[in-house]
């Protein structure tokens, strides 16, 4: 996978986040599936802040950097440090849109670069910039399937009392 071809991947992502949630009432994107689990805005929220401090800058320290340590990330915690549960999900949207355009031009670009270039990982060992790229493509799938999940509990807790087996199994 070159930086392009995980760009358009990403570009892919970012539009099916947008179309799956064009129109979502409040109250569904703010609903938490579990105590623990995260909202569908506290995913886009931290959608957003993944593109702007982890993804695209490990990206760039692997690449440019590989003297310096990674800056300290720390996504569980941000959730709610930074209080995601209490914004609306437009502004989270817009947020995401915005800085994954950001990831999009930069990727773009990047050109030929060797992604085998190593840097330390702060959990030991190393980690390369194709494992970074890679990495930041299936977190987009992660999460998109987080949200499906969100929003197939919403529906089938909606269609009550009626029963949604005949459309077959979540597996």
């Amino acid at each position: 996978m070159t930086p392009s071809d995980a760009a358009t991947r990403l570009e892919r992502g970012a539009g099916a986040i947008e179309a799956m949630l064009a129109g979502l009432d409040e109250e569904t994107a703010h609903r938490r599936p579990t105590e623990e689990g995260w909202s569908i805005v506290e995913v886009v929220a931290h959608l957003a802040d993944e593109e702007r401090e982890d993804f695209r800058v490990r990206m760039d320290y692997v690449l440019n950097r590989a003297d310096e340590p990674f800056p300290p990330i720390d996504p569980e915690a941000t959730i709610g440090e930074r209080r995601h549960q209490e914004r609306n999900l437009k502004d989270v949207l817009s947020d995401f849109l915005a800085e994954r355009e950001r990831s999009l031009a930069w990727l773009r670009a990047l050109g030929e670069v060797d992604l085998s270039r190593e840097h330390a990982a702060p959990w030991g060992g190393t980690i390369a910039a194709g494992d970074v790229l890679a990495s930041w493509v299936v977190h987009d799938l992660l999460h998109l399937k987080q949200i499906l999940r969100v929003l197939f509990e919403h529906a089938r807790s909606d269609a009550e009392p009626f029963g949604v087996e005949y459309a077959g199994s979540w597996k």
